[in-house]
Order: C-alpha cells, then sequence, then structure tokens
C-alpha cells in the first residue's frame, strides 16, 4: 500500500509539471503519508506493552483485593478506580490521581506476604501511568492526521483551473446587471423616504402644534377649569394617534387624581386606568419610559400582555414617569374598537404632551396644597391664640378654685361627717380638685408641655362625669348612660378626657329646646383594616368609642364642615371653643372624632381612643385623708394676698397648728430674726413671677434649720437643685389641699425631729 501510494504521488508531479502551488501541495500530501506511517508504528510499539502491562496490572490487583487487610484493599481499590478513570480521561488531573494512589500504596503497613505483589502492582501502574497518555496522544495524532484535505486541496485546484475561465465571463455580465438593478433601487428607495420624511415632518407639525394649544389652554385656564380642559386635550392627543379611549391617572387613584377620554360606545372597565398604573411598572419604557405597543400580538414576549388581551385592549400606548420621580403617574392611550394604534415613530413627542398636563395638574395641586397650609396656618395661629389666652385667664381662675377649696376645707370642719351636707362637700371638693387639674392642663397647654398620663377606666371616668352632670343638666334633659364595655381602659389625662365627655354632653343638652334624653353609650371594637375616622387615619388595634347622641334638629353639611373650627359657634352666646377642644385633646390622646348629623335626625358624636392593654392595675382614687394632724406646732405663713391668708391660718388651724402669718418678706425675716425656736416650719405661697423662690431662700438664709414649705400650681417646672439651694424641703399643690398640706408638713416636722435628736445624741457623746 506504501508502494502504491507513492507511485500515485509520482504521478501527479509529472501532472502538475512546473505549477508552483500544486507541487506544494503534493509535497504537503507526501509528507502527511509519511507521518502517518511513523504514527502507525509507534502505536503498535507502545500498544503492545500497554496490553501486557494491563494484563499484569488486573492480575495483581485482583490479588491483592481479596488480601484480608481493609487498608491495603481500599488501597488497591482506589488505584485500580483511578486507573480506569485515567483510561478514559487521559488528562492531567486523572494522571495526578492515579499517582497519588500509587505513592498512598507504597505508603501502606501491607503484610509480608503481599509485598511482592504490591511491588508488581506499583511497577505496571508506574508503567500504565506513562504508557497511557503516551498511546492516548498517538491516537489523537493518528486520527487528526487521518484527512483527505490535501488530497481535496489538489482536487480542488484542478477544478479551480477549470472553473475559473468560465466564472470569469459570467461575472463580467452580472456585474453589469446587478449595477443596473442597484441604481434603479436605489432612486427608488430615496424617493420613498422623502415622501416618508415628509409627511413625518408635517405629522410633528400637527402635533406640536395640537401640544402648543394645549400648554396655552392649561396656563390661562383656572383651577375649577382644569378637568375640562385635560379631558379635551386627551381627545386631541387621543386623535392624533387613533386611540379609541385616553387617560391620565397618578397615585394615589382617587377620583380626583384621574382624568378619562373615551369615544362614544367605549368606557373603561371597573378598576382601570388604577390597574394601568401598576401595569406600567412591570414594563421597561427605556430611558424616555414610553411603553409602545401598536397591536397587541400573541407572540409578544410579555406576561401582561394577557392582561391587556383579556381587558379588550388591541394596542396600548403609556408614558410613565422618569426614574427618580417619586409620584407615580401615566398617560395612557388605547384602542379597543380599532384593530391597532396608528404606527408611528415619533411616539416620543408624547412626552411633551406628558409633561404639559402633568405640570398643569401638579400646578392645580401646590394651589390646594397652598391653600391647605395656609388654612393650616390660620388654624396654628388661632391655637396659639387659645394657648395665650387660656394661659392668661387660668392664673385667676387658679385663685378662684383655691377659694372654692379653701372655703370646702373650713366648711368641711363644722358638718357632721355621713350627713348629706358633708357628701355634697365631697362631691364640691372632687369637682375643684378637677378644676385645679383642669387649671394645670390648661397653663400646660399654653407651655406645650407634656401632660401627665395614667391608666384610666373609662366605665368609672363616665360614671363621675354622670354625677357632676346631674347637677347641671336642664330640668327638661336626661341622661341615659350605656355600657356595653365595662373593663374599657385607656391611657391618658383624666381630667382631659372628663372635660370632652362634659363639653359632647353640654353640647347636646343646649341643642334639645324640647324634653328629650341624652344617650351616653361605651363600647370597644377591635380594628383590623386603617381606618378613616374624621380628618384622621387609625391603624389596626382595640379601640374605646364613647358616644354621645341627642335627638335635636341635627345640622346640615355646612355646619358639619366648620363645628371643630375655633371661633365658630351657632348660638349667641357660645365661645366656640368647646368641640375645638374637644378634637384637639382627643387627637392628642392618638384617637379620632367623628359626627353624624342631619337636619331634624339629631347628632351623633363618637370618640376613638385607643384601649390600654397592659397587665397594670387601675389606679383608684380614694377621697382625701386627714389622718396627719397637727400637736400645737407653729407655722410660719408667708402670702402676699391678705385674703388668701386668712384662708390658709383657718386650714392650718383645723389641722391643729398655730398658723403666724405675713404678707411681707420685711416682717417674716424679722420675726425668724428676733425668735429664733419660735417657729416650726414655713410656708411660701406661690407668687407670680418666681418671687416664692426668692422668699424661701431669703428665709433660709435667715434661719437655716426651718423646714419650709413650697405652694406651686407647677410642681413639676421646678428642679431639685434649684429647691434644695433655696432650703425648701417640701411641695404642695397650689390651692393648697388640707390632706396634702398635713402629709407635707408631718414629713418636714418628722425630719427635723429626727435630726435634732441624733444631734443631741451626739453632744450627749
Amino acid at each position: 500500500m506504501v508502494d502504491a501510494y507513492d507511485a500515485a504521488v509520482a504521478r501527479l508531479r509529472e501532472a502538475a509539471g512546473s505549477d508552483r502551488e500544486e507541487n506544494a501541495a503534493i509535497d504537503v500530501l507526501a509528507a502527511r503519508a509519511r507521518r502517518q506511517e511513523e504514527l502507525i508504528e509507534q502505536f503498535k510499539s507502545q500498544n503492545a506493552l500497554l496490553q501486557n502491562s494491563f494484563a499484569y496490572f488486573g492480575m495483581f490487583s485482583a490479588r491483592l483485593s481479596s488480601s484480608e487487610d481493609k487498608p491495603l484493599v481500599a488501597g488497591a481499590s482506589a488505584l485500580a478506580a483511578a486507573m480506569l478513570q485515567l483510561t478514559l480521561d487521559t488528562s492531567s488531573a486523572a494522571a495526578d490521581e492515579v499517582r497519588a494512589r500509587l505513592d498512598g500504596l507504597v505508603r501502606l503497613q501491607a503484610p509480608p506476604e503481599e509485598a511482592a505483589s504490591i511491588r508488581a502492582v506499583i511497577a505496571h501502574g508506574q508503567l500504565l501511568h506513562d504508557l497511557l497518555p503516551a498511546v492516548d496522544a498517538i491516537l489523537k495524532s493518528v486520527v487528526a492526521e487521518a484527512s483527505n484535505r490535501e488530497q481535496d486541496a489538489v482536487h480542488a485546484m484542478i477544478i479551480k483551473r477549470q472553473l475559473t475561465a468560465r466564472a470569469a465571463a459570467r461575472k463580467n455580465r452580472l456585474l453589469q446587471y446587478l449595477t443596473s438593478l442597484l441604481l434603479l433601487g436605489g432612486l427608488v428607495y430615496f424617493g420613498l423616504l422623502l415622501r416618508a420624511r415628509a409627511k413625518a415632518l408635517r405629522r410633528r407639525a400637527a402635533f406640536e402644534h395640537v401640544i402648543a394649544n394645549i400648554s396655552m389652554r392649561f396656563i390661562d385656564s383656572h383651577r375649577d377649569e382644569l378637568r375640562s380642559h385635560v379631558e379635551s386635550a386627551l381627545e386631541e392627543l387621543a386623535g392624533c394617534i387613533g386611540a379609541d379611549r385616553a387617560y391620565f391617572a397618578w397615585r394615589p387613584a382617587t377620583t380626583g387624581n384621574v382624568y378619562r377620554w373615551s369615544r362614544e360606545g367605549v368606557r373603561l372597565d371597573e378598576g382601570w386606568p388604577e390597574r394601568a398604573l401598576d401595569l406600567a411598572q412591570r414594563f421597561d419604557g427605556g430611558e424616555e419610559a414610553i411603553i409602545y405597543i401598536p397591536k397587541m400580538r400573541p407572540s409578544y414576549p410579555h406576561e401582561a400582555v394577557n392582561l391587556f388581551e383579556e381587558a379588550g385592549l388591541r394596542g396600548w400606548l403609556c408614558i410613565k414617569t422618569l426614574s427618580g420621580q417619586q409620584q407615580a403617574a401615566v398617560l395612557g392611550f388605547e384602542a379597543v374598537q380599532a384593530v391597532a394604534l396608528s404606527q408611528w415613530a415619533e411616539v416620543s413627542l408624547f412626552r411633551m404632551a406628558f409633561d404639559a398636563i402633568r405640570n398643569a395638574v401638579g400646578r392645580v395641586s401646590l394651589e390646594q396644597e397652598k391653600e391647605r397650609l395656609q388654612a393650616s396656618l390660620q388654624q396654628a395661629r388661632r391655637m396659639e391664640t387659645i394657648g395665650t389666652f387660656a394661659s392668661g385667664i387660668a392664673h385667676n381662675f387658679n385663685n378662684i378654685v383655691g377659694a372654692i377649696l379653701g372655703y370646702v376645707e373650713m366648711a368641711d370642719g363644722g358638718i357632721k361627717p355621713g350627713s348629706r351636707s358633708a357628701a355634697s362637700l365631697v362631691e364640691i371638693r372632687r369637682a375643684g380638685e378637677r378644676a385645679r387639674e383642669l387649671v394645670g392642663q390648661i397653663l400646660n397647654f399654653g407651655r406645650r408641655a407634656q401632660g401627665r398620663q395614667e391608666r384610666i377606666r373609662i366605665e368609672a371616668l363616665v360614671a363621675e362625669t354622670a354625677a357632676l352632670l346631674a347637677a347641671s343638666l336642664p330640668s327638661h334633659v336626661r341622661l341615659a348612660v350605656s355600657r356595653s364595655a365595662e373593663t374599657a381602659t385607656v391611657s391618658g389625662e383624666p381630667a382631659q378626657l372628663q372635660q370632652v365627655i362634659l363639653n359632647l354632653c353640654n353640647n347636646a343638652a343646649q341643642a334639645l329646646e324640647e324634653p328629650g334624653c341624652i344617650d351616653l353609650r361605651i363600647a370597644e371594637r377591635e380594628v383590623i383594616h386603617p381606618l378613616r375616622i374624621g380628618r384622621k387615619d387609625l391603624g389596626s388595634g382595640r379601640f374605646t368609642i364613647i358616644s354621645v347622641s341627642d335627638p335635636g334638629p341635627g345640622m346640615d353639611d355646612a355646619t358639619l364642615e366648620q363645628i371643630f373650627e375655633p371661633f365658630f359657634t351657632t348660638r349667641v352666646d357660645g365661645t366656640g371653643l368647646g368641640l375645638a377642644t374637644v378634637r384637639e385633646i382627643v387627637e392628642r390622646h392618638g384617637g379620632a372624632v367623628a359626627v353624624r348629623s342631619a337636619p331634624g335626625a339629631g347628632t351623633r358624636f363618637d370618640v376613638w381612643l385607643p384601649s390600654d392593654r397592659s397587665s397594670e392595675p387601675v389606679l383608684v382614687q380614694q377621697a382625701p385623708s386627714l389622718a396627719f394632724r397637727g400637736a400645737g406646732e407653729t407655722i410660719l405663713v408667708l402670702e402676699a394676698d391678705r385674703r388668701r391668708l386668712l384662708r390658709h391660718e383657718e386650714i392650718l388651724a383645723a389641722l391643729g397648728y398655730e398658723p403666724v402669718g405675713f404678707t411681707e418678706r420685711a416682717g417674716a425675716e424679722a420675726a425668724c430674726r428676733a425668735s429664733p425656736a419660735r417657729f416650726d416650719a414655713a410656708l411660701v405661697c406661690h407668687l407670680p413671677g418666681g418671687s416664692s423662690i426668692d422668699l424661701a431662700a431669703s428665709l433660709h438664709k435667715a434661719m437655716p434649720g426651718l423646714p419650709i414649705i413650697l405652694a406651686s400650681p407647677f410642681t413639676h417646672d421646678l428642679a431639685a437643685h434649684v429647691l434644695a439651694a433655696s432650703g425648701i424641703t417640701g411641695m404642695v399643690h397650689h390651692p393648697l389641699i388640707s390632706s396634702e398640706l398635713a402629709a407635707a408638713l408631718s414629713r418636714c416636722l418628722a425630719t427635723t425631729s429626727a435630726s435634732d435628736g441624733l444631734r443631741q445624741i451626739l453632744s450627749a457623746r
């Protein structure tokens, strides 16, 4: 076969003659034949060694696999598996694995009787480790060299020589024909292109004219005309693209935030275009944020297209807000009756229309927000005026409350306990204490201070309020209390919440011109989803509802819009602060107020307050006790007002003390210096302007060991270090309460006695 191949090559050389290209190809063909012969000889030699080593390796591996030594069996099995892998894959990783298994077998501590087999396996394994990659490389080379491409190249050169002449003639004819066709096609193409560009320019100019007219209408339009102008603009824009309906919407997609237009006989489905706001976010509109689907096709690569097909859409153009803009908005055009929207490459111009509509709508929104802020500013100024006004009169009202409580304390000493008059005095004292707390709340409101919070049982608060109302309601008005939630508990300020109930009930009573009944109900409700109550949104949770209903004449819608505004009233003698205070207090407690009324149908107020679910016990307020009484101790009383000084002296005398009153600081200081041991304690009453601290400091300087009690309506406003520096050892509220004053005096005198006793013991030692 080799001789025949060489003879064929020689004949080819004779046929090629002096052609260098063909002679070079014939030389390559002869070299390929010699290379294949050498590779086959190498394979024959290497393959014989490989088969011999495989036989011995298999025999000795089987012998080692039957050994009793488990590590040896495992190593032999692992080596056999690695060798099998090497036969399938002769890569360096497989060869390294075999080498690792051979090294592992060498390191094994095998039994002596297996040593010969181990050496044989290792020797033949190393030989296979070297031969397998070599033989595989030879085989790959043989396969790679076994190609007819050299023969094909020589054959192709011969065929090429024959075809070259024929191709040259055909080429010249075809070149001339194609040149003619190209010239004709170019002329037709450029003519169509010029026509399309002219048409696009006319369409663009018409569209820009439409947008200019729309923008001019928006500039000159009033807020009340905006909706009609936007809908007119949607109609004009829809006509430019052949749409059957159009809309503009932004979040939140409420009625005022959606503008619609549709052709006659075409309607928008329920929930549309609100759903378009969500669907638009699922499409990538590119840099321009424009989604353009002229015709819905089943092959369109987006799952949301199925939703459009279900809605009956045949084409959709949507312009949405660009990335980075906060408020999501869309301008959409849809084909419903038409087969598709008009094909137009200039859809980016709709971005101009979108911006024009959004700017117009945004301008109106800003105007509405401006009006709302102005109304809020007026409301804030009114509330500031209320706070200033309340703070101003609260001090005078505090003096009136102090007089009431003082005379109650004096009258209580001369009334027989358990009598009807004593019970009336208890109610008067309770109302006075509530009034004192209310004065503190008013002053805190004027200073924007945080009030005292405590757990309140609504049933007890309503019962106490009903007792107060029983004496103040007109004779033709009856109060009926219904309790469907007896354990309802809230966290708040008792005086303020009682003021809420009192204001609502008094308003209901004033609305009843004929005999009637005020219905006061307590209920609880679990709110799962956010709920709109009045002007506030309440979150989920449990709420206590206090409802006050009356069968009065009711109110119309215009009145309902203004009833919570400060100074708004429908009565000649009204102040317009009652309901404004109610809403302010309720919202400060985290609740809301709702009102339902209609002319001739009565009125109902619902106060929603968050329920308190903590497990702490509710503190029950007890009547004040007079367990701490004096034993004739002398108390210095410093009060600038002589009438209040007389009341304070009477209270101290009723408590068993001997009061000595002064209206000026100089007289009190002189009395202390003249007789240092005369006074057991001093009571410095509140004076406006902070001078009571200075009075206490002067007395402390004149008599350092004298216990000083300060009476002030705002005990929590004074810092501890200021009190200590002024020598004040105790504080009580002003107006004075007998029980509180008795307890404070008892503590101060007891502390002083203990200190004196300790000093006497130390001096005796």
